[in-house]
């Protein structure tokens, strides 16, 4: 099993090895990015709430040939991620990268849900970026670290029935982009990754019956139903990367010798994000996004 052992015995050059930390690697990108920075010879601890869904992270590892520390880590939950980070320092005396990727996906709009259902949603997305991100940062100043964070264009554009998803992204965006440059002062270079959709992922991700849920919408289920037929078609026409396709810019922050601090995964990605960078009153977007939903 492509698990690497405990470090009891370690060499010098064992604890010389790059060690990077990557959360939420049950699958997608998560997986995708444990994989390939193991592959680039990274030690490579990957991270899942519920260590009993590692059954793929540990098929494709072996299927790759390389090993992989796999650890339990609850981002909202934060005596979790302190004893994952303290483990990790605890064995292998040095962090030298975080990758947060944990997330959950989330379609709904006000009026149809709770405050309480956006609330949960910034505390996985957001809070949970935070707690992780916060115990790690010690470790990384020892190091010249970095802090890469997985966001999404939904980041940098308002979607609709994205809205507490996007407010989630939004904040990340917001809090790592003021957090760069103080983190830079110390040796901390902090990038964000912004995907665009991915393949697999998007009913998946938001745990939602599409069908019920346009049943269930009242006066928006009109809008609802555009939004979700405009979004299954891209999927159908290929427009998703790969999670592995993706996983290359998380590899772009790992390795760059400068990288820059928001990188997008695809051309797809730069165009949609573009439009929001350079819209200066919000015309662009909401144009756009309007086409959606009628």
């Amino acid at each position: 099993m492509p698990t690497l052992p405990t470090p009891d015995g370690a060499t010098a050059a064992d604890a010389s090895l790059r060690t990077v930390l990557i959360t939420g690697t049950s699958s997608g990108i998560g997986l995708a990015a444990a994989v390939a920075a193991a592959r680039a010879g990274w030690r490579t601890v990957a991270t899942l709430r519920d260590p009993g869904r590692a059954g793929a992270l540990r098929k494709a590892a072996a299927e790759a040939g390389v090993e992989i520390d796999i650890r339990r880590l609850d981002v909202v939950d934060e005596e979790s991620v302190t004893a994952a980070v303290d483990g990790v320092i605890a064995d292998y005396g040095r962090l030298d990268a975080v990758v947060n990727n944990a997330g959950a996906g989330h379609l709904g709009t006000l009026e149809l849900e709770s405050v309480a259902d956006v609330r949960a949603v910034m505390e996985v997305n957001f809070f949970g970026v935070l707690n992780v991100s916060k115990a790690a940062l010690p470790h990384l100043r020892a190091t010249g670290g970095r802090l890469i964070t997985v966001t999404s264009v939904g980041g940098v554009v308002g979607q609709p029935f994205n809205e507490a998803y996007c407010a989630a992204k939004f904040a990340v965006e917001g809090y790592m982009e003021s957090l760069a440059p103080v983190a830079r002062t110390l040796g901390v270079t902090v990038s964000v990754i912004e995907p665009g959709a991915v393949a697999t992922e998007f009913v998946a991700n938001i745990g939602l019956d599409l069908a019920a849920a346009v049943a269930e919408a009242g006066p928006y289920a009109d809008a609802l139903h555009t939004y979700i037929d405009r979004t299954v078609s891209q999927f159908a026409e290929g427009a998703a990367q790969t999670p592995a396709e993706a996983a290359e810019a998380v590899m772009e922050a790992l390795t760059a010798d400068r990288p820059a601090f928001r990188i997008q995964t695809s051309q797809w990605a730069r165009d949609f994000t573009g439009t929001k960078l350079v819209d200066r009153d919000g015309s662009a977007v909401l144009g756009m996004t309007g086409t959606w939903v009628g």
